[in-house]
């Protein structure tokens, strides 16, 4: 209860910076190769005609931990055809099977609540889940069948996920965690922006660029 009380009063005030950010958006004037840089060349992100914010984390990243709660957040308040899309970073094993885990939840349709129970159980409960075994234990503490978990943990469609996400954020030269990409066009890294509001600042920028442009 302390662990959840803790989130909502967390996600309360980086709420609050999301709508500070969405009102500084309007205003503030972000120069590419300053603030954001090109993605070069341009990664496909998907075939609809949405903009697909890209966001790439890392469940055991602290700093990913305190911007889920804005990007969540500022999810309410995008319209229609915007949509952000999580990518899981990885540069080592732990990374890759953290990775995996991610599209096994989203697999098994429990997505919602596991993607909060990763990041709480990797950043505030400190549990390391580096094996396959303490990744079930994990699921299965959470209501997830043992048999369920194990179909999708080796299924093929959940590998491939894993390959392309690694692809993904290997042509966008990810290189830390939480960053954005536009429309697979532009990066935007807390390093440049400034801060992790910033970084909501200059998507909706870029976003409303892109709109224009498809005009």
């Amino acid at each position: 209860m302390m662990l959840r009380r803790a989130f909502i009063n967390v996600f309360g005030g980086f709420a609050a910076l999301v709508v500070a950010a969405s009102c500084s958006a309007e205003t503030a004037t972000w120069q590419l190769g300053t603030h954001y840089d090109r993605v070069t060349p341009t990664i496909r992100v998907g075939a609809s005609d949405d903009i697909v914010v890209s966001e790439f984390f890392w469940y055991g990243c602290g700093h990913c931990y305190t911007f889920e709660p804005m990007i969540e957040a500022w999810k309410k308040q995008l319209p229609d055809d915007v949509v952000i899309s999580p990518s899981p970073a990885m540069w080592n094993g732990p990374m890759q099977l953290h990775a995996k885990a991610y599209y096994v939840a989203e697999t098994l349709g429990v997505l919602d609540p596991m993607h909060t129970v990763l990041f709480k159980a990797l950043n505030v409960e400190r549990r390391r889940l580096n094996s396959e075994a303490a990744l079930k234990e994990i699921f299965v503490e959470n209501g997830v069948a043992p048999e369920d978990f194990d179909r999708a943990f080796n299924a093929f469609g959940v590998d491939s996920q894993v390959r392309q996400a690694d692809a993904r954020a290997r042509s966008a030269k990810i290189s830390g965690t939480p960053s954005l990409m536009v429309n697979g066009k532009y990066l935007i890294t807390p390093r440049k922006a400034g801060s992790q509001a910033n970084m909501i600042s200059i998507a909706e920028f870029l976003i409303e660029q892109e709109r224009n442009e498809g005009a």
